[in-house]
């Protein structure tokens, strides 16, 4: 899951703890859509019981969107515009049924109060969190939707799983992302599952001559073969996590020291004498969901439009 994605730096000033003004906040729609994030809690926790495979899909888009986080990733193309649901990092995105679901709830019960780039924030939060019946970090909401989505914008900020560790830290510097937000978000590859086509050259053909990536686990490499059988194969999907892809914890970093990780992305991590300091500090559970939730906490802020700025869509599919 090209979950490479994207986290967050705090845009200065445009977090803030209490309920005034127009930035993010805990309880905006104390208010004016006071049950808001209940019901975006219950249609996705009964949603995830029927599909535990719900959370990795949520988290993605969730990333996806937050180079910008203004719900422009759910927005449909038209015959005038190829949206960013159209981008190749984006075709593979799934669980927008359930967002639309969420926004007809949300429109019944309060019209034109709850942004669609707040359900992504909130169901990605809350998906996540089903698994230990308590909400792993905190969503500060009050944003505001988009009117454009192009597939090029996309292209162009989506980190590439094929990246170094100098174009992933350089990818998430653009959005004023540091070091420690990235190797923390990349932990996200601990749920979920990846397409052969964006790892496949690691095991045949990793410098144009046939070889492999030597910095992947041999016997690792040998099982990924058993799975993707060719170069081509653009529809075999495997574990990232091999054995515990459907549950959230710090496993991700146990397999990143055994050079286990399954994209170029995740071993560049280590490459990095920094990032792999963070990465032994990660191995334990607990100061792993510390971090992604403030690292999450500040993804959720990159690109977003509040107060004036943006709109509240009807449909979250089609701009207003």
């Amino acid at each position: 899951m090209n979950l490479l994605i994207v986290v967050t730096v705090v845009v200065l000033g445009l977090i803030v703890g209490d309920c005034h003004g127009d930035e993010l906040k805990k309880c905006f729609y104390e208010k004016s859509c006071p049950l808001a994030e209940e019901i975006v809690q219950n249609i996705t926790w009964k949603h995830v019981a029927a599909n535990p495979a719900l959370p990795a899909k949520f988290l993605r888009m969730h990333f996806h969107d937050c180079f910008g986080c203004d719900g422009s990733v759910l927005v449909d193309s038209t015959p005038d515009n190829q949206a960013e649901k159209a981008a190749i990092p984006n075709l593979s995105l799934a669980g927008f049924d359930v967002i639309d679901e969420i926004k007809t709830q949300l429109e019944n019960a309060c019209p034109g109060k709850v942004s669609c780039a707040d359900i992504v924030a909130l169901a990605a939060r809350d998906s996540v969190s089903f698994q230990f019946k308590k909400s792993l970090w905190e969503v500060y909401t009050g944003r505001r939707d988009g009117n454009i989505s192009h597939a090029s914008e996309a292209l162009a900020n989506i980190p590439s799983p094929f990246s170094n560790f100098t174009t992933l830290q350089q990818d998430f510097a653009n959005k004023n992302l540091s070091l420690h937000d990235l190797v923390v978000l990349s932990g996200a590859h601990t749920i979920g599952v990846g397409h052969c086509n964006l790892f496949s050259n690691r095991l045949y053909n990793f410098t144009g001559k046939g070889d492999s990536d030597p910095s992947l686990n041999s016997t690792y490499a040998a099982f990924l073969r058993t799975k993707c059988k060719s170069l081509s194969d653009t529809t075999t999907t495997v574990e990232m996590d091999p054995g515990s892809s459907l549950t959230f914890d710090s496993h991700y970093y146990t397999n990143l020291k055994l050079k286990d990780g399954l994209f170029q992305s995740d071993a560049a991590l280590l490459t990095n004498h920094d990032a792999s300091d963070l990465v032994d500090k990660l191995l334990v559970n607990e100061e792993f969901f510390a971090k992604f939730g403030e690292s999450m906490k500040r993804m959720g802020a990159v690109g977003v439009l509040t107060g004036d700025s943006g709109n509240i869509r009807k449909i979250c599919t089609v701009v207003n």
